[in-house]
């Protein structure tokens, strides 16, 4: 990894936070803190700057144009599952529902959605894949 933290501005953080710690909780993911302006999550235990806030910014709150997206890395097929049916659950709009991406690769299991603020959001499992099942494109997003 070669990024040390990111933080998304949400317009309710008592809502965002409703629904990525039920999205989060599927990856393995919990809050690590939280304060009247933010709300952080990473790995269990994890200490230091936490690597994933959302930050409350109420109506000034936008999410990046088109081409952003952010993904989480997940360690099996159901977490990305649970992933899907917990955004969703959530207030997420679904983007792609859980499968494997062949244009990006056969080992690659994704799933897509919305949170409530309008972020694009994947949940991933890079599978390994048998020698001589050919690539994909090696696409990326």
């Amino acid at each position: 990894m070669f990024f040390d933290h990111l933080s998304l501005g949400v317009a309710d953080l008592a809502r965002a936070a409703a629904f990525y710690d039920a999205a989060l909780s599927a990856l393995g993911h919990v809050r690590l803190a939280q304060n009247a302006r933010s709300v952080c999550y990473g790995p269990p235990g994890f200490a230091g700057e936490a690597p994933f806030a959302i930050i409350a910014h109420g109506p000034d709150a936008h999410a990046p144009g088109a081409g952003f997206h952010l993904a989480f890395r997940a360690p099996d097929r159901a977490a990305v599952d649970a992933f899907h049916a917990a955004a969703l659950a959530y207030g997420g709009t679904d983007e792609g529902p859980p499968g494997v991406r062949l244009h990006y690769d056969p080992g690659y299991y994704a799933a897509f959605v919305r949170d409530p603020d309008g972020h694009r959001l994947e949940a991933v499992v890079h599978e390994p894949v048998a020698e001589g099942s050919g690539a994909g494109s090696g696409a990326s997003m």
